[in-house]
């Protein structure tokens, strides 16, 4: 998570320094460049940390109110959302990522893919979340008086 914080961090310092250079008179070329690659990084770094720890936005308010059969239905319901998101992200996101050799970043021609290429690393996010548990699960039956963490 620090990894991402850490990328949005330098999204915004690199928009904060193109303003200044254009302000300065002195543009930086390639800031677009650097600001895209921070941003996209980030955030698809973040979603697929944000769903592996159960810190993202919830499908669970519904389920939070259930209790028993009818809420192992409802979560059970929400996990195929995610799957099924997951799924497209991880089709789609390889789709755009082999088209992504034949367009180019200006002016430095580095191909789009490298942008592209932060879906897959997402989704594995997804996967690992899956495969070694899902962090900050709370218990399945909340108790009377006990709020769920949103």
């Amino acid at each position: 998570m620090v990894l991402c914080a850490l990328l949005l961090l330098g999204f915004t310092l690199v928009e904060v320094a193109d303003v200044i250079c254009r302000n300065l008179r002195a543009p930086w070329l390639n800031a677009n460049e650097f600001a895209a690659g921070f941003f996209v990084w980030g955030v698809f770094l973040g979603m697929g940390v944000a769903v592996r720890r159960d810190q993202h936005f919830r499908l669970t308010a519904i389920a939070a109110t259930l209790r028993g059969r009818r809420r192992t239905i409802v979560e059970t319901f929400n996990r195929l959302i995610v799957l099924g998101v997951a799924l497209s992200m991880m089709v789609f996101g390889y789709r755009n990522y082999l088209t992504g050799f034949g367009s180019f970043l200006m002016p430095s021609l580095t191909p789009i893919a490298v942008l592209y290429s932060a879906i897959p690393v997402a989704v594995e996010e997804l996967i690992n979340g899956w495969r070694r548990g899902f962090e900050g699960v709370g218990p399945a039956v909340i108790e009377p008086g006990q709020l769920p963490v949103a």
